[in-house]
């Protein structure tokens, strides 16, 4: 048979182990191309750049432009 607690645990011990869990609000900042709010690190959702060029084809029947080596 395992061991058992021998005393309940306190709520605040419980809340300070259980501190990183908890909801956190995206970072959002403007993108430099059509000044619409994106999460940071990833490419517009509304224009489809990342850090300067295209890499999502949006509303375009078209492939992202991809620089030849």
């Amino acid at each position: 048979m395992a061991p058992l607690p021998k005393k309940k645990t306190s709520t605040s011990r419980k809340k300070r182990r259980r501190a990183h869990i908890d909801i956190k609000v995206p970072q959002l900042l403007a993108c430099p191309q059509c000044r619409s709010p994106r999460v940071q690190h990833r490419a517009c959702p509304t224009c489809g750049t990342y850090r300067g060029r295209e890499v999502l084809a949006i509303g375009r029947d078209r492939k992202p432009k991809i620089p030849e080596a």
